[in-house]
């Protein structure tokens, strides 16, 4: 039976392990944390609707029902010549193929001190619910929601996450009868932010803008963070007694530190399906990777799952030795529900175009229903929905 080191337990990691172990691989997965972080509906933890374990399924659990090996411990090096790669506690050489799906590092800019993100470490979601208590306890305040960019890799953006989580305290607030007493700014260095959506979303963005009475500052680049607010590059200020802002993604050090080859961001070069340039049993999956489309493209879970099983099954043809390979271009789309607190919007866009369709009340709870589907499906508790 051939071995398979999967590395990360992510959305593409963990799919990865699990279709592999389906095909008959001996699998073992390696995770610098014990489960598995369900980032989109963590923007429920700051506004108390979900609880940090509800976004938490443990790594554990998902190892019995699959029956794939897990080692939880954080990956230092992988050295692709001698076919070796380090943990802190391990060195694993005995393995036929390696799967790359640890994700990405965030952008540093200066003052990265002074904001948080729901999109970084997992324990910030509730440094968030935390300040937002502080603020509530206090009658009221300045917050400053905002995102970036990556010039050497446009896809490396996080902005729906951004704008969940703002309308989302919108609405908590409201529902608090308190959201007089806050000023909420937008902020973000390009000049049409979620322009990936399409530009009739994002006219239907700004209108949200105007309705949640939010104020905008857009096309500026980010001088600085500063612990009272942010310093445009014209030296404007918006003053924030909170800055939330979502970094762009920058490749893994462990990636920069390594032989492979990559791009000027430090992702991995990959090829339509997957596999590493110039390694043959080498596949990357998810945020570490590269990757290549359309110029609206963008990172997303559902992309990353899909190339988790792409990999899979291009693996196990190669085992078969037969040419029946899978690509992940033909999938790339932005798709999401843009979850507000009080409803959602249905989010699609293709070559073709874009779209956004409102779903007042009943989109908020057809997010939550994803969430506890996502996480029943996984354990085998209830049937997959093909492609899902």
């Amino acid at each position: 039976m051939k071995k398979v080191l999967v590395l990360g337990g992510g959305f593409a990691g963990v799919e990865s392990a699990i279709y592999l172990k389906k095909y008959g691989f001996d699998v073992t997965l390696v995770s610098d944390r014990e489960y598995l972080y369900i980032y989109p509906i963590s923007i429920w933890i700051p506004t108390k609707e979900k609880d940090f374990r509800d976004v938490c399924l443990p790594l554990g659990d998902l190892s019995r029902v699959h029956r794939f090996e897990l080692i939880v411990d954080e990956i230092v090096s992988i050295d692709a010549e001698n076919k070796i790669v380090k943990s802190k506690k391990y060195t694993f050489d005995d393995f036929d193929y390696l799967v790359i799906a640890f994700g990405g590092s965030k952008m540093k800019p200066k003052g990265e001190e002074y904001f948080l993100s729901i999109c970084s470490n997992p324990e910030q979601s509730l440094e968030i619910e935390k300040k937002l208590d502080e603020l509530i306890q206090k009658g009221g305040g300045k917050i400053a929601f905002g995102f970036g960019g990556n010039p050497k890799d446009p896809s490396a953006v996080r902005g729906g996450p951004l704008f969940e989580l703002m309308f989302n305290i919108h609405n908590y607030f409201d529902k608090l009868s308190i959201r007089e007493n806050f000023e909420f700014t937008f902020f973000a260095p390009m000049p049409k932010p979620g322009i990936r959506m399409g530009e009739k979303a994002l006219k239907i963005m700004d209108m949200m803008f105007d309705r949640y009475n939010i104020k905008k500052y857009t096309g500026k680049k980010i001088k600085e963070f500063v612990k009272d607010g942010v310093i445009l590059e014209d030296d404007t200020k918006i003053e924030s007694d909170l800055t939330l802002f979502i970094p762009a993604g920058d490749g893994h050090k462990v990636i920069k530190d390594s032989n492979l080859p990559q791009n000027e961001a430090g992702f991995l070069k990959i090829n339509d399906y997957c596999e590493v340039e110039g390694y043959d049993y080498i596949y990357a999956v998810g945020d570490v990777a590269q990757i290549n489309g359309p110029e609206w493209r963008a990172k997303q879970g559902h992309l990353a799952e899909v190339m988790a099983r792409n990999t899979a099954h291009n693996i196990k043809s190669k085992e078969e030795n037969t040419d029946d390979k899978k690509s992940y271009i033909e999938h790339i789309n932005i798709l999401c529900l843009m979850d507000t607190g009080d409803g959602a919007a249905f989010v699609y866009r293709n070559d073709k175009g874009g779209k956004i369709v409102p779903m007042p009340f009943i989109g908020h709870i057809f997010k939550k229903g994803w969430g506890w589907y996502f996480k029943n499906s996984k354990l085998n508790k209830i049937p997959r929905i093909p492609g899902m």
